[in-house]
């Protein structure tokens, strides 16, 4: 009774890592489209290699690296905003992106619009889309269950008017090391593509 009793334990605990196979887990990684999933998980498995040499773009720092302006909704209606994404750094199995919103016009609300629901008070809303590997990441949780938080900025209170700015950040399952450049898609912002991951 008590090994089966730990063997159910180990396998929960494993299919919300993402551990076992066709299971998504805590990683935030995403597969798009039926087809490319079902022809990886019927490949042979590959060997693992050390890695050659890992491509990277140039280093960001405070470097705008993509940049849009859009309109969105605002409190009060219509508002113009600027958004420039100034890191995508990629740190081991993480990565993490890094962007400033700047009020244009009106009164843009970051507070509850770039959160995955009415009541997100984060940018968790944000994700990575990897074209190649058609993978979708999104932001990572410190945990598995329905109080887990996003590693990523609050926005609480967060209404930004005209030439004000709001620095924000989320962490993400880093893409595989071969792919250097992402898709970054913003709720009320917008996608952005081919940014470089450095």
């Amino acid at each position: 009774m008590r090994k089966t009793l730990v063997l159910a334990v180990a396998v929960v605990a494993l299919t919300g890592c993402g551990m076992l196979p066709s299971t998504t887990g805590g990683g935030g990684q995403e597969k798009q489209g039926g087809t490319q999933a079902a022809q990886t998980e019927n490949a042979p498995p590959e060997t693992t290699a050390p890695p050659a040499e890992q491509q990277t773009a140039p280093p960001q720092g405070d470097k705008v690296i993509a940049s849009r302006e859009t309109k969105a909704e605002g409190t009060d209606g219509p508002t113009k905003v600027r958004v420039e994404i100034t890191g995508l750094l990629r740190q081991g199995k993480t990565a993490t992106l890094n962007w400033t919103i700047t009020g244009l016009e009106g009164s843009f609300n970051v507070h509850n619009g770039m959160g995955g629901g009415v009541f997100d008070y984060t940018v968790s809303g944000v994700s990575l889309i990897d074209p190649v590997n058609a993978k979708r990441y999104r932001v990572a949780r410190n945990g598995t269950d329905d109080k887990a938080e996003c590693v990523c900025s609050g926005t609480q209170g967060e209404f930004l008017e005209k030439d004000e700015s709001a620095s924000l950040y989320a962490v993400f399952a880093a893409p595989p090391a071969d792919v250097t450049k992402v898709n970054i898609e913003m709720p009320q912002i917008g996608v952005f593509t081919d940014v470089p991951i450095s």
